[in-house]
């Protein structure tokens, strides 16, 4: 007669079944935010702080703003985290987010070859600035992707009474990095976020020509993405995000993030300028 095998299961086999499921139930939010967030190192400095007091890993889905704010209306993010308030409040507005918080602040800057072959070094305005590229035909490289920063680029063509058309203008439908790529190979003008130029290597002959227009004010808005309207929404672990961004912590390791020294964003508590153009 033959008999049965036994099977011998060792402890740490046992263990490692049970501890299997404990995979699947890992703590994540997703978080919808912009290409200028995750291209300047920001996340890579603030998010392992983050996770290791709370144990929340937090995946970022890094977009243009309007892109990001529409794969939160989908319910496909718990957070967004974006740079266009208009759009924010709009999001808000229609119900797709709880409340809309300022998180942190830096600016635009208009770069260019460093012939500035429009002249813009000298302009009055970021809005003047721009009316100069139009009129020389300079190269001017864009976005054109719905982002926070095209928002604000078409905000000061606006400003400045033009429609941007014509082969000196190239719209790229591309984020911050890939849009500097082009800018630099041109070589052309282009309107970026200090944080992610700061953080950009392949600059050629670029360099800051125009900053420091009150209009090239760049806040920084986080919102939770609302449970109401999508119920799978993790919305205790994305308020703990938010909540940790706009704490004292969180806003000191967003001041602490340097890049040669430089420091790419400011926390929006630091500043009254920053809460007065937010309004």
């Amino acid at each position: 007669m033959t008999r049965p095998k036994t099977i011998f299961v060792c402890a740490s086999a046992v263990a490692a079944l049970l501890a299997a499921p404990a995979f699947a139930e890992d703590r994540f939010i997703t978080v919808a935010s912009t290409t200028s967030t995750e291209n300047s190192g920001l996340f890579g400095h603030i998010l392992p702080i983050f996770e290791e007091e709370t144990g929340i890993e937090v995946r970022v889905v890094a977009q243009g703003t309007g892109q990001a704010l529409e794969t939160a209306r989908r319910g496909d993010a718990d957070v967004v985290l974006v740079h266009a308030r208009s759009l924010e409040e709009e999001f808000v507005a229609e119900g797709y987010g709880v409340e809309r918080f300022d998180v942190m602040y830096n600016d635009f800057v208009i770069v260019g070859p460093d012939s500035d072959p429009a002249g813009i070094a000298d302009a009055d305005s970021a809005a003047d600035a721009l009316a100069a590229i139009a009129e020389a035909d300079a190269s001017f490289a864009s976005r054109g992707d719905d982002s926070g920063t095209h928002v604000a680029e078409m905000a000061l063509w606006e400003d400045a009474g033009i429609s941007p058309e014509g082969a000196w203008y190239l719209s790229t439908g591309s984020g911050m990095g890939a849009t500097l790529n082009t800018a630099a190979q041109v070589p052309a003008y282009a309107l970026t976020d200090r944080g992610t130029w700061l953080s950009f290597e392949n600059r050629g002959d670029l360099e800051i020509l125009f900053e420091g227009d009150e209009v090239l004010f760049n806040p920084y808005g986080v919102i939770l993405v609302s449970p109401e309207r999508h119920p799978h929404v993790k919305a205790e672990d994305g308020q703990a995000f938010v909540d940790w961004l706009i704490s004292e912590e969180g806003q000191q390791a967003i001041a602490d993030y340097q890049i040669g020294g430089e420091q790419l964003f400011f926390p929006s508590a630091d500043s009254d300028s920053a809460a007065v153009a937010a309004q």
